[in-house]
């Protein structure tokens, strides 16, 4: 096994850390785009205020975070109770961290909270956001992982 083919088989570990972490904040992003959109339609829908259709769009984005990663833990024959615990401890921080930035960023992008969800603006800046959301959360997710905690808490978990 030649040099690069043993890498491709088994990468260096801080390149599997890094990998693992990717995946780990795609997953957080997942849930956090799905609430932070259905809590815009939701709250736009509804003609609440910016403040109040925010409010629910990171609501809604830690409860499909936490959702996603039950899901497959249910399955595996896991507890509600000890699923929704190691969801908290998996999913807190990330989305948490994630939320904070992305929500920064849809404020500082002029016009774009009250653009609506007809504009192209407030969906560019939507995407912009949770972009620069996973960027900045990935090493984030590595730190927790690196360290046992976060997605670390469920891994043992994935079949």
């Amino acid at each position: 096994m030649t040099h690069h083919t043993h890498h491709a088989v088994h990468p260096p570990p801080g390149e599997k850390s890094w990998r693992t972490a990717m995946r780990a904040t795609l997953h957080c992003l997942t849930g956090c785009a799905i609430g932070e959109v259905l809590g815009m339609v939701i709250g736009s829908a509804l003609g609440w205020s910016a403040a109040a259709t925010v409010t629910l769009a990171i609501a809604l984005a830690f409860v499909f975070g936490y959702a996603l990663t039950m899901r497959p833990l249910l399955r595996s024959g896991i507890d509600v109770r000890t699923a929704l615990t190691l969801a908290l401890a998996a999913d807190t921080v990330s989305i948490a961290v994630m939320e904070i930035i992305d929500n920064a960023v849809m404020v500082s992008v002029p016009g774009a909270m009250e653009a609506g969800l007809g504009s192209g603006l407030f969906w560019a800046s939507l995407a912009f956001a949770l972009m620069v959301a996973f960027v900045l959360t990935v090493p984030v997710n590595r730190w927790l992982i690196a360290r046992g905690k976060g997605h670390a808490a469920v891994h043992r978990y994935h079949h």
